[in-house]
């Protein structure tokens, strides 16, 4: 436990004797839960098309909100006034936030799912104007203002906007990536989430700081991220990066880096938590989620259920009175068929989005608490 911290505290509950597969208790200034849980993604403070309200009665535990989109608009001046961003938006459970250093890679090169597709070649867009050692210079989407993001700013911007959980300020570089190329980024990064973390310790707060193992899919360097960051004072550590060409290649990477890393701490993936990702890397340990897979995918009709997903488009749903999936408590399951779903994709209507993401969202939240249940009775 950090000595900067008094509530965040980690706890393992559990060990599988099938797997590396745990369930473990986070404790944070906003409540506790337990892991392997699925994290939410609301960008800008909130998911897409759904209310605080809906996705805590759900039981959403911990939902990721987005830096750099929280600074560019409102500002993280305007949401410390307004009390923290759990004040802000109204959500009373814990929430954490990226720090804003994904935009490095997403603006510049694409985004995580262009790398799993070995599809991340995007050379650097206007958005980007300077990556140096000071940081990151962003072009504003909204005005065009230019914002520069350091590891003191990115930190010192999630201290303000008041998550349970930050992440330290890291660059992202792309799968296709020269291998002298890697290794400057590799090394600036680990100097940032250096910085990130003496900030951090100089303007202490009751908030935990994650660092971000780095390294590409090159073994050597990986192992080496996690040398160098178990040994600073770290409350908990993500895996990011380039996570490969595709799932295959990630899940090996997943396999040599993950018994590198201190096992009393929490271990979150960053961006990955399709259900194919999660049942081969759960095994391995990992703790916590992030994915606006879900609901992304309820937006654009795609529903999950036990039998598969579910295309509500398609005119196979047109009379179909069922609801998405018998046993399901969300509201679409508890109050629409099918067939009315179908009918407000068709018609556009905003109410159908809302419905499918909160089908989606329960979807999730059901999945990962019977996940935690077969890794209590080893079966997983």
């Amino acid at each position: 436990m950090s000595t900067l911290t008094k509530t965040f505290h980690f706890e393992v509950l559990h060990r599988s004797t099938k797997s590396n597969a745990r369930v473990g208790r986070i404790t944070t200034p906003h409540g506790s839960f337990l892991t392997p849980t699925f994290v939410g993604v609301g960008t800008n403070g909130v998911l897409k098309s759904l209310g605080h309200d809906e996705s805590m009665e759900a039981g959403l535990d911990l939902m990721f909100a987005n830096t750099y989109h929280l600074m560019v608009q409102p500002g993280e001046d305007v949401v410390e006034k307004m009390g923290g961003i759990h004040r802000f938006s109204g959500r009373t459970r814990p929430i954490i936030t990226d720090s804003g250093g994904f935009q490095v890679f997403s603006l510049a090169y694409g985004s995580v799912a262009s790398e799993l597709k070995s599809q991340g070649t995007k050379k650097h867009s206007n958005s980007v104007q300077k990556i140096s050692e000071e940081g990151v210079k962003f072009r504003s989407y909204r005005d065009g203002r230019s914002i520069l993001l350091t590891p003191e700013t990115s930190i010192g911007a999630q201290k303000k906007i008041g998550a349970d959980i930050m992440i330290s300020f890291d660059e992202l570089p792309p799968y296709h990536i020269s291998a002298d190329a890697l290794k400057k980024s590799f090394e600036r990064t680990h100097r940032w989430e250096k910085r990130s973390l003496l900030f951090h310790q100089a303007h202490p707060t009751d908030q935990a700081l994650y660092s971000v193992i780095h390294g590409g899919i090159n073994p050597d360097l990986r192992k080496k991220s996690c040398q160098i960051l178990r040994e600073l004072d770290f409350d908990g550590h993500a895996v990011g990066g380039s996570l490969g060409k595709n799932r295959d290649e990630m899940i090996e990477m997943l396999t040599y880096t993950l018994p590198c890393l201190p096992q009393e701490k929490p271990i979150h993936l960053l961006g990955i938590a399709d259900l194919p990702s999660l049942h081969s890397s759960i095994p391995l340990g990992i703790d916590s989620f992030d994915s606006s897979y879900p609901t992304k995918a309820a937006r654009h009709g795609t529903l999950l259920t036990d039998n598969g997903t579910l295309r509500i488009i398609s005119g196979a749903y047109k009379d179909d009175p069922r609801p998405i999936e018998e046993g399901c408590s969300c509201r679409a399951c508890r109050t629409v068929s099918r067939s009315f779903l179908h009918h407000l994709f068709k018609s556009s209507e905003l109410l159908g989005l809302s419905l499918a993401s909160s089908h989606n969202l329960y979807y999730m939240i059901r999945f990962m608490e019977r996940v935690r249940q077969k890794i209590l009775l080893n079966e997983l």
